[in-house]
């Protein structure tokens, strides 16, 4: 059975930096597409970053240039390095594992960014 479990939200600053990391049970990133996606207040899960099972990545527009996304095969761990925070960037970010056609989810890790 896939499992997914976000760690590292947390409170910062405008400006300041998070690393979020995602540990995937039950498949192989290596083979399989993952990604990180967020969801604010009254607003649509939006796709964040994602990564291809080669190592292809790609980015929102308002994301580009800030944040970074990597994948670490040997452990089957997603991370994504958000730098240069912005208040807009507060939402709940969700890490999503792909496998067998099927998407599963972690539980999600608030991040909140204040100015």
């Amino acid at each position: 059975q896939v499992q997914v479990v976000e760690f590292g939200g947390g409170l910062v600053q405008a400006g300041g930096s998070l690393r979020l990391s995602c540990e995937v049970t039950g498949t192989s990133l290596s083979i399989n597409p993952a990604g990180w996606y967020r969801e604010a207040p009254e607003n649509r899960r939006e796709l964040v970053a994602g990564i291809s099972s080669s190592g292809g990545t790609n980015y929102a527009d308002s994301v580009k240039g800030r944040f970074t996304i990597s994948r670490d095969n040997g452990k089957n761990m997603v991370y994504l390095q958000m730098n240069s925070l912005k208040p807009e960037d507060t939402a709940v970010y969700y890490c999503s594992a792909n496998s067998r056609s099927r998407v599963y989810w972690g539980q999600g890790t608030q991040v909140s960014v204040s100015s």
